[in-house]
């Protein structure tokens, strides 16, 4: 198998992985605080994550990488999971999955900035078309839900909401690109586990400090929540994510997120009971379109 075929499948593992975390994120924050729900998957994580490098004796970066790692810190494992913690407080999994298919192109624009790559002018008409296809379903969701389509406590049209997804798409695609490019020089487990643990004492601290008087009435699925961000979204996502934007090359392989979108919306569906409709099933085939082309045309 050759490297970027490779690269293509550890990212689509990834991919896989990070659909289910939105929903599950939704699940938590439905009885914890997002705040203590960010530093506590933060701090569990980067507990796991000390165990690995110790296990394995690890050596530490290099001066040099410690910047990088920084912004992988800031990006990743503290702005993406309390921005979209706060904005399920304002919409559904199922509204905010739909932002992720934005993704993808933060993620190739850094590529660029920071990792040097230069992707045919074919590339950029794809990723921007499924960008534009996620997002005008968005649009329409939002337009759905206001004329009575939804219900329930949450706002499914809030801008609130919107905003904060907005801002946690665009710090993700940046600790994306930065993590892709350390991942060349430390390996894809090694970069996210080493910016888990440079946050590790400041979680830990915050997770005490935020975490709630009792815990009695903290249902299972709220628990469950908890355990998939802290494992699968904050740190075993990110051994086949990192890997494959590494081999396969970080514009092309992120236009992989353009699908995870609808892998979350078939989640949200299953667990939380939230509609999947006609239309999520038709941009998923122009999604998937997209993707294709992209991948022709990323080198």
């Amino acid at each position: 198998m050759d490297k970027t075929t490779s690269g293509w499948i550890n990212g689509f593992i990834g991919v896989v992985i990070f659909s289910a975390s939105l929903p599950a994120t939704r699940m938590a924050v439905m009885q914890f605080d997002p705040v203590f729900l960010t530093v506590a998957r933060a701090a569990i994580a980067g507990l796991l994550a000390l165990l690995l490098l110790l296990a394995f004796r690890e050596r530490r970066p290099a001066r040099a990488d410690l910047v990088p790692l920084a912004i992988v810190t800031l990006g990743v494992v503290v702005g993406f999971p309390l921005l979209t913690a706060l904005a399920l407080q304002y919409v559904t999994s199922a509204h905010s999955m739909v932002f992720i298919g934005l993704l993808p192109l933060a993620t190739a624009v850094f590529g660029v900035i920071r990792g040097g790559e230069r992707p045919r002018p074919a590339f950029w008409l794809f990723s921007l078309a499924g960008s534009v296809a996620v997002a005008g379903f968005a649009l329409m969701q939002g337009l759905s839900a206001g004329t009575g389509g939804g219900t329930g406590p949450v706002v499914v049209t809030s801008s609130t909401g919107d905003l904060l997804m907005v801002a946690a798409i665009i710090v993700c695609g940046l600790g994306y690109a930065e993590g892709a490019s350390l991942s060349r020089r430390l390996g894809g487990w090694q970069v996210i586990s080493w910016a888990l643990v440079m946050a590790l004492p400041v979680m830990i601290v915050l997770a005490v400090v935020l975490m709630p008087q009792s815990f009695a009435g903290i249902a299972l699925p709220a628990w469950t929540g908890l355990a998939y961000v802290s494992s699968f979204s904050m740190l075993i996502g990110f051994v086949f994510w990192y890997r494959g934007l590494a081999q396969g090359g970080i514009a092309a392989v992120s236009q992989l997120q353009l699908l995870q979108p609808f892998l979350g919306l078939a989640l949200a569906a299953w667990l939380l009971h939230e509609p999947v409709t006609w239309e999520m099933l038709a941009v998923t085939v122009a999604v998937i379109a997209c993707v294709a082309g992209a991948r022709r045309f990323a080198r």
